[in-house]
């Protein structure tokens, strides 16, 4: 039985999905955010950094979403959720999860938080930040078009969860991730998953706009 500790909404999402997809048990306890609990003490015994999501693996508790999702498809190879070590698809699942990670989901805090940079260039560095999610929806909407229709060709695996997650982050920004059109049918096709549903009734939030 795993534990996340999640926010509705939060980056916790892409841990969510996984562990619906997988089929695993868990159960979840809210953090609340607005109230400063992920401040506490009690908390930060659990994740020294502060931020969810958190997952008790084993009674351990870990961090950093994308190595917990990655893990747990390690885990419970069975669901399928990710290419073999030995699959020619490999590099290019690990390359795809490294990019939502490094390239892409970074720039939401920027977006999100801009004053956490440099208080005094606030908007400056959000606009950056703006620029560099759509040059990035601009990559994986190409990406899609020709390698697609998920980002591992005809595979759906947990690359395509994290791009969910990031797609609901954008979708109150200038140009929300559906704005491209192969993103938008991508984003079609995850939605219809029970995963999708499950998901936004156990965290309370509307689907996507």
């Amino acid at each position: 039985m795993y534990t996340l500790y999640y926010a509705p909404g939060s980056a916790n999402m892409l841990v969510h999905l996984t562990l619906l997809e997988c089929g695993a048990p868990y159960r979840l306890e809210r953090v609340d955010l607005d109230a400063g609990q992920q401040r506490s003490a009690a908390y930060l015994a659990l994740n020294p950094n502060g931020v969810v999501p958190t997952l008790v693996i084993d009674g351990v508790p870990h961090g950093e979403a994308a190595a917990l999702a990655m893990l747990l498809v390690e885990r419970h190879a069975d669901a399928a959720l990710a290419p073999a070590m030995d699959s020619p698809q490999r590099a290019d699942y690990l390359q795809w999860m490294l990019y939502l990670a490094n390239s892409l989901q970074p720039l939401f805090r920027q977006w999100f938080y801009p004053g956490d940079y440099l208080p005094a260039a606030g908007e400056g560095i959000k606009e950056a930040a703006r620029i560099g999610i759509e040059a990035c929806w601009s990559r994986i909407n190409t990406h899609l078009a020709t390698h697609g229709p998920y980002l591992l060709g005809d595979t759906f695996s947990v690359v395509d969860l994290y791009a969910l997650m990031l797609m609901r982050w954008s979708r109150n920004m200038p140009h929300q991730a559906i704005t491209w059109p192969h993103i938008a049918a991508l984003a079609t096709r995850l939605k219809a998953r029970p995963s999708w549903r499950r998901l936004c009734e156990a965290e309370g939030l509307t689907e996507w706009a």
